[in-house]
C-alpha cells in the first residue's frame, strides 16, 4: 500500500514508522530483526531502510603504494526491504540516491522493487563521500534530487531510459516522497529558495514529504504552514530522533545543520550522567511527540539508527 493511503485510511490518527540502516557488509541480517522485533507492537504500517553511497578506501599494497578503491560498506537495501516485507507484511520505504549510481543502476533498481511489490520510494540527493569537500555525483549519475525524481516519475509514465511504454501495465507506480527541511537545506542560499525547490518536486510529481530532525516543535509549524502558503498540500511527517548522549548536541547539530534550542541545550549541561542525558532525550521527545499529535501529524516517524530501545520508550508513552 502507498503512503498517502496509509495515511488516508488512518482518518486523522497519528500513525508510528521508523527508519533503519542496513548492517555492514559481512553482517547478518538478525541485526534488522532484532532493530525491528521491539517495535512491532506498535503496529508501523511501513519502515524505511536507507541507501548509503559508496566511500573511498585506501589499500596498501606489499611495495608501499596506496590503491584508491570505492567501496560500499552498507549494500543490500532493497534485499533488506524484500525480508522485512516477507517476514512482518508491512511496507517498505527504500531510499535512493543520487551519489553512488548511474543512471542504469536506479532504472534496474526501480524495476526489481516493482518486482518485489514495493510500492513506495524516498528520493534523496545523497551526501558527499567522505574527503569530499562537496556532493561529486557518479558519472552518468544524478547530480540533483530533481533529476532523480524526474526518472522515476517518467517510468511512472512509462518512460525508461532506452524505451518507452503506451501500455499501462509496463508502467511503474511509485509513491514518491522527498525530504524537506524545516531549518533550511544547508546548501540553500534561504528559506524562499528552498522553498521553490520543494515546490518544484511537488509539482513534478512528489506524494509526500519526510523532514529533518528538529527539536523545536515551532520550526516544524512554521515549515508546514509555508508549504500550505507555497501551495504545498501533499502529507509532511516529521522525523525525530532523542538525543541519546552529551556528544550529540554538538554532533547532531554540525552533521545535520540543525539548532538546538537553548531549554534542550542547558538541560543537558546540567546532567551529571551520561544516563541523565539520555533519559531527559527521551522525555524531550516524548514531550515534542504528544505536542505533534495535538497539531495533528499524520505519522512520527524515527530515526532510529537501527537502536530501537529509545524510540521504544518513547512510543509506549504516547501510543
Amino acid at each position: 500500500m502507498k503512503i498517502t493511503e496509509h495515511i488516508k485510511n488512518a482518518n486523522g490518527k497519528t500513525l508510528f514508522s521508523f527508519e533503519l540502516i542496513p548492517p555492514l557488509k559481512g553482517h547478518s541480517i538478525q541485526g534488522i530483526y532484532d532493530a525491528i522485533d521491539p517495535l512491532m507492537e506498535f503496529k508501523p504500517p511501513f519502515i524505511d531502510v536507507t541507501s548509503l553511497r559508496e566511500d573511498f578506501i585506501y589499500k596498501e599494497h606489499p611495495n608501499g603504494l596506496l590503491e584508491k578503491l570505492s567501496y560500499r560498506k552498507r549494500p543490500g537495501t532493497i534485499a533488506i526491504c524484500a525480508a522485512i516485507m516477507n517476514k512482518y507484511k508491512v511496507d517498505t520505504v527504500p531510499h535512493l540516491l543520487c551519489g553512488g549510481f548511474t543512471k542504469d543502476e536506479t532504472e534496474n533498481g526501480l524495476v526489481d522493487l516493482q518486482f518485489l511489490g514495493i510500492e513506495n520510494v524516498l528520493v534523496l540527493r545523497g551526501d558527499a563521500r567522505r574527503g569530499d569537500a562537496s556532493f561529486v555525483p557518479t558519472s552518468n549519475g544524478h547530480n540533483y534530487a530533481t533529476d532523480l525524481l524526474q526518472q522515476v516519475v517518467n517510468m511512472n509514465n512509462g518512460v525508461y531510459l532506452h524505451e518507452q511504454h503506451s501500455d499501462e501495465n509496463l508502467r511503474t507506480d511509485f509513491c514518491i516522497g522527498i525530504a524537506g527541511y524545516p531549518e533550511k537545506h544547508f546548501e540553500a542560499p534561504n528559506l524562499k529558495t528552498d522553498f521553490k525547490y520543494l515546490k518544484q518536486k511537488v509539482d513534478m510529481g512528489a506524494n509526500f514529504i519526510v523532514t529533518q530532525m528538529f527539536f523545536d516543535n515551532q520550526r516544524y509549524f512554521d515549515f508546514v504552514n509555508n508549504c500550505r502558503a507555497n501551495g504545498i498540500n501533499v502529507p509532511i511527517i516529521p522525523g525525530l530522533k532523542p538525543i541519546t548522549g552529551s556528544k550529540q548536541l554538538t554532533g547532531l547539530a554540525k552533521t545535520f545543520h540543525i539548532d538546538m534550542p537553548e531549554d534542550l541545550s542547558d538541560a543537558v549541561h546540567a546532567c551529571k550522567s551520561e544516563k541523565e542525558v539520555k533519559e531527559l532525550g527521551i522525555e524531550w521527545m516524548i514531550n515534542q511527540c504528544k505536542e505533534l499529535m495535538a497539531f495533528g501529524v499524520p505519522v512520527l516517524h524515527f530515526y532510529t539508527m537501527s537502536n530501537p530501545g529509545p524510540t521504544k520508550k518513547i512510543a509506549e508513552a504516547i501510543f
